[in-house]
This record gives structure tokens, sequence and C-alpha cells, in this order.
């Protein structure tokens, strides 16, 4: 009988204690690879982060990031400044407003909810609720020439043009494209009416967005309800196209001197970085736990082994008195440690298969817990822009692929050799005569 089959016999000298040295090593292999796993997961999608960034610079009034929004709208002439910088390709400018049933026809198609009457309270009745209160609609005015591309910019929503055409942006007509849950609530379609301070709009086109929020809005071009609503020159938001994203920065910073403390300036790629924060802490958690569950496999195989090198004295001994070399005892062991770390890979890749999508959910849920509150935005502005990327930790899918598997095999020959190979070296100082007379 050669070393190796020697080796693998030995590996199941003691059913229970071979059990339990396989769930444990199983447990501590599952472990690296979900973390494995969640580390390759979330590096993809911080680099998807990366590549859907814009060259984009958001300018917001001052202040207007709050519970309801605030500070002084921005004007057609700050706008016709900043659209003027170097290396800007091209300026969106939107106007925000809201349609209820003092100035416009229209029915939300949003229930108030507990909520929404809550919020809308008279605070001196303990915010008991407003029981007559109907959400307003919202309605956006962009000169953009793709107005369905400007709301899907701003709100992070996935937009589609279901049925009429876009208007122009630089048109004054009295216009609108509506989203399909406002259409159905009061019966509009392409070329139907409806009315805004006491003017007709005439329904060109209806879009159907990936939020109930974003399907109750209205888009009309800028300079028709900046008069409607006599919000002449008055801007709520202004997002610049940079030639490049290596002149981003410069932009912003030229911005911000520009206009001063009347705005709030920031950029596509800051935005985005506040969203890779809490994934670069998940890669930093998946590394530190690959290597700690790699290094207790290591030193659970070599205690293991340990035990067994002492418990085998005899046999040692008996192996190198009748001329086996300490090569050959150790290339035994290696292979009894080596069986033992298999069958435990084996336990292993089950457990990270079937754990690494809970596990990786669960590090982004407790990692995107401090930071929750810094990406919803209320009132509007730039806190909008990037409104889809803030749920990425939300949608981390971990896949388990035959790479992970052959790397999880590769985890388990290092904690096998490791192990082993330190545990063999008290072989080398066994002595046969010195066996055979204590024994």
């Amino acid at each position: 009988m050669n070393t190796y089959t020697r080796g693998i016999r030995n590996a199941f000298r003691n059913l229970i204690r071979t059990f339990s040295i396989v769930f444990i090593l199983g447990l501590s292999v599952g472990l690296s690879i979900a973390m494995l796993v969640a580390h390759q997961t979330v590096s993809k999608k911080i680099a998807s982060i990366k590549a859907n960034v814009g060259n984009n610079v958001i300018i917001s009034p001052a202040g207007v990031n709050g519970f309801q929004g605030g500070g002084n709208p921005l004007t057609n002439t700050q706008a016709n400044q900043v659209s003027k910088l170097a290396h800007v390709s091209s300026a969106v400018e939107t106007i925000s407003d809201r349609f209820n049933n003092t100035n416009s026809n229209l029915v939300s198609a949003i229930d108030a909810g507990s909520l929404g009457r809550r919020f809308n309270s008279n605070p001196n009745s303990n915010f008991s609720g407003n029981l007559n209160f109907t959400p307003p609609v919202n309605a956006l005015g962009t000169n953009s020439a793709n107005a369905i591309s400007s709301l899907a910019t701003r709100n992070g929503e996935t937009v589609s043009l279901t049925s009429g055409a876009l208007f122009n942006g630089n048109s004054t007509d009295d216009v609108a494209i509506i989203g399909s849950s406002l259409a159905s609530k009061n019966n509009l379609k392409v070329g139907s009416t409806f009315t805004a301070y006491n003017t007709s709009i005439k329904v060109v086109g209806i879009y159907t967005a990936s939020t109930s929020f974003a399907n109750n809005q209205v888009l009309m071009p800028l300079a028709t309800l900046q008069n409607l609503s006599t919000q002449q020159g008055q801007l709520t938001e202004i997002i610049l196209t940079v030639d490049s994203i290596s002149n981003v920065d410069s932009v912003t910073n030229v911005v911000k001197n520009v206009l001063g403390s009347a705005a709030d300036v920031t950029n596509s790629a800051q935005q985005a970085q506040n969203s890779i924060t809490p994934l670069q802490n998940i890669q930093s958690i998946s590394v530190i736990s690959l290597i700690a569950a790699t290094v207790s496999g290591g030193v659970i195989i070599f205690l293991t082994m340990v035990m067994i090198v002492r418990e085998r004295r005899r046999e040692i001994g008996v192996l190198k008195a009748i001329g086996a070399s300490n090569a050959k005892v150790m290339e035994q062991f290696v292979t009894e440690a080596t069986t033992l770390t298999f069958m435990g890979a084996l336990v292993g890749m089950v457990v990270g298969f079937l754990s690494s999508n809970s596990i990786t959910t669960l590090l982004a849920n407790n990692s995107s817990s401090s930071s929750s509150m810094a990406n919803r935005g209320f009132g509007g502005g730039g806190g909008r822009f990037l409104g889809g990327i803030r749920n990425n930790l939300s949608n981390l899918h971990a896949v388990v692929g035959w790479n992970v598997l052959l790397y999880g095999l590769l985890i388990a020959l290092v904690i096998a050799v490791i192990g082993s190979a330190l545990a063999s070296m008290f072989i080398a100082r066994i002595k046969p005569a010195e066996v055979m007379r204590v024994e």
C-alpha cells in the first residue's frame, strides 16, 4: 500500500472526528467563497457605476435640498453665464411647479394616504391629518431637446415615450407630455387637452416611468411653464454637460466661483462616489473576512494534524524504523490532510453557493444604513440627479460562477498545504528508538 492510499484511508479512521473536521472546514471554505463572491459582485457594481457616470455638473438653488425645498430660484441670466464657460458643451434648464385644484383641472393619480395627510396637516392639530388633502401634480418645464431624457436624468428613472411625440424645448406652445398614470386618471390621450392657469394645454405625448411618482408628472417647454406660473426668467435647476470627464472638476470649481453662495453645485462623479463609498466598505469587509476564513481553516487543519501526529507517534516510529523517510511519512499525512480539506471544500462549495446572496445582501444593508438618509432627496435639486444609483446597495445579486468554485478549491488546497506542512515538521523530530522505548 503506497503512501497516498494509506493517507486517504487514514482520513476515515475516526468517522466522528472526520465528520466534525469536514463540517468545520466546510463552514470555513463556504465563508471564504461567499466573501469572494461578495467582493467580485461589488467590484462589478462599482465598475458599472463608474462606467455610467456622465460628464455633468448639477446646479441647484442654495438650500433647495430640504424636506420641502427652499432657497431662491436661479435665473436665465445665470444659466447663460455658466453655459458659456470653457468645456461646457450644453446646458439643460428646468423649472418646477405644482398643479392643484386651484390652478388646474388635473387630478393626481397618487392617493394622499396617511403619510400625505400627515405631512400636510395643521401642526396645531397634533398631525391628525388633513382628510381633504389631495396631492398636487408636479410639472417640469425644460429646454431640453428630449424632455423624456431630461426627466430620466433628473430623477434617475427609466422613462420611455409610449405614444405621441416630443415637443421642442425652446418652444412657447401650450403643449405637454404627461405620465401614463396621470393620463389614465384624467382620461387623457394624445390630442386631448387639460387646463392649467386658465389656459388650455394640449397633450402631445404620453410616457411611462419606473415609479408612480414619475408617472404622475407633466413635462412642458421651459418658457411655457415659466409664463403660465409667472416665474419668467426663473429656474430651479441647471444641468451642464462637460466635454470630458477630466474637465468636470475644473468646471465645477469655476461654476462655484461664478455663482457664489447663490447656488449649490455638485457633479455626477461626486454623487457617484457617495454611492460607491458604501460598496467599497463591503469590499473591505469581504477581503478581511476572506483572509480570516482562510487563516481559520489553516489553523483548524494544523491543530487537527498536530493532534493526529501526536496520537500516531508509535506508528510513525515504526514506519521510520522499517526504513520510511521523513518525506514519505510527511507525504502520507499531507495526503490525509488534503483528503479532509477536499471533502470540506465540497461541503464549503454548497454552503458558499447557498449563502452568497444572503451574505452579500446583509453586508449591503449594514453598510448602507449609515448613509441611507444622506441619499434621500425630498426637495429636489442635485440630490435627485443620480437617484437610480442610490438603489445599488439594495439590488446586489451574487452570482457563483465556475471561476469562483475553482478559487474555492484553490483556497482549500492552500489550507491543506499550510496546515499539514506545519504539522508534518513534528514528524521529523520523532526518533524511532525513543518512541519504541517509551511504548
